[in-house]
């Protein structure tokens, strides 16, 4: 007897989805893929603060997903320049400054926790003002405005202000600003000074530079 089309019929779809299912069958989901996110970040400021969280995220097959695993990957930090608080958390380490790399590593989830994939990241801390740190020296602007009747100068002779009211200095450097008011008049001093007394103000160049006002009024 010939088997019905209806058998037939049913054992071919059986057929077909049992090829189909065979690349996802057996198989663990595996981890192929590591991404750190930012891949580098920088703390700059004197005396660098704050903290950066890098994030874990990871690329998977069978089934293919992706997939934020931050907390529970193993973090490390090749040198002494951040300290991390919790997962991917690092903050700046006192006295320190430089570069160093950030890794993170996950179980890829086949053969043991002896198969992991790792993923990269770097992070600097530089301090401009200290000797040690990349960008000691860098060079800014400090710009001196002037209202009212009178003049600044600076103790280094590169500002003359007006008209010669913005000069280049280091990352740190102190620099003195001494005004001269016309006849009867008198100046005040932004806040942009570090200190300030009568006709003087001192300056502390920070990493972005500084801006100072200088304004003369009648006494």
């Amino acid at each position: 007897m010939k088997p019905s089309c209806i058998g037939i019929a049913l054992c071919a779809l059986l057929a077909v989805g049992a090829a189909l299912s065979l690349p996802s069958c057996g198989h663990d989901q595996k981890l192929v893929s590591l991404e750190i996110q930012p891949g580098a970040f920088t703390f700059l400021e004197p005396y660098p603060t704050g903290t950066e969280q890098y994030t874990a995220i990871g690329t998977y097959i069978h089934p293919p997903a992706t997939m934020d695993v931050t907390n529970q990957a193993t973090w490390k930090i090749d040198d002494g320049v951040v300290t991390m608080a919790t997962s991917g958390l690092f903050t700046p380490a006192a006295g320190y400054c430089g570069g160093g790399n950030i890794s993170a590593s996950v179980p890829e989830g086949t053969g043991g926790a002896s198969n992991v994939v790792i993923g990269y990241a770097t992070v600097t801390v530089d301090n401009p003002t200290q000797v040690n740190c990349p960008g000691y020296g860098t060079e800014v602007e400090l710009s001196v405005q002037v209202s009212g009747h009178g003049t600044v100068t600076s103790t280094t002779g590169n500002i003359n202000c007006p008209p010669a009211c913005i000069a280049p200095f280091a990352v740190g450097a102190s620099v003195g600003l001494t005004a001269e008011p016309q006849s009867g008049y008198v100046v005040t001093w932004s806040s942009a000074c570090t200190s300030s007394s009568g006709n003087n103000c001192s300056v502390t160049i920070p990493t972005g530079g500084a801006n100072v006002l200088a304004t003369f009024q009648p006494q």
